[in-house]
């Protein structure tokens, strides 16, 4: 039997590197390791790095949303109120997703770095990998596996006034609530 690896961290090559590296450690809570050489290591958890930054010696173009490449790295949150916690902790920073998506699957919020990388924050809207799977293989996911937008504002309220986070988490709670909200993936390839 072969071990199975478990990942470890994501290199972003930028030439706003100052920025780059506040937007991170505000985003993801996170601090630096180390910083030096045209490098940065930073983490927002036990593992020594989860993201570093790789300085490049010339001005770099922003990410072209039509060139091959990574789309985002998604970051988990134990609860929908974490999460919220720290939507409203980055709004009043001044960042704000550019589009939250009730995947049915997930619930998630989609910020871009100053680079144009996407960044997922999101969670787990099942108790099990084995529920969720089994999810993806029905119908909602299948006749729409991106999923639908929501505002993050009314499910901060509906929480607050109560509601179940499990009646909030679903396609059908963002439908009624956000009904002419754009198609999440035009945000997302643009």
């Amino acid at each position: 039997m072969t071990s199975t690896p478990k990942f470890a961290h994501v290199v972003l090559q930028t030439s706003r590197f100052d920025e780059m590296r506040d937007w991170y450690c505000t985003v993801l809570d996170a601090h630096v390791v180390f910083e030096g050489h045209g490098l940065c290591f930073i983490t927002f958890d036990d593992e020594h790095h989860r993201i570093a930054l790789l300085g490049a010696p010339v001005e770099l173009e922003p990410r072209n949303p039509g060139a091959a490449g990574m789309h985002h790295t998604a970051y988990t949150f134990d609860t929908l109120e974490d999460l919220l916690d720290r939507y409203d902790l980055l709004k009043a920073k001044g960042i704000e997703p550019r589009v939250p998506i009730q995947h049915g699957v997930t619930t998630s919020l989609y910020y871009q770095d100053p680079d144009g990388n996407f960044v997922e924050l999101q969670i787990d809207n099942f108790a099990t990998p084995e529920e969720a799977t089994e999810y993806m293989h029905g119908p909602e996911y299948g006749n729409n596996p991106v999923g639908v937008s929501f505002v993050p504002d009314l499910m901060r309220e509906a929480l607050a006034m109560g509601t179940p986070a499990s009646d909030i988490t679903t396609h059908s709670w963002a439908l009624r609530t956000s009904p002419d909200l754009p198609d999440p993936m035009a945000a997302l390839t643009s």
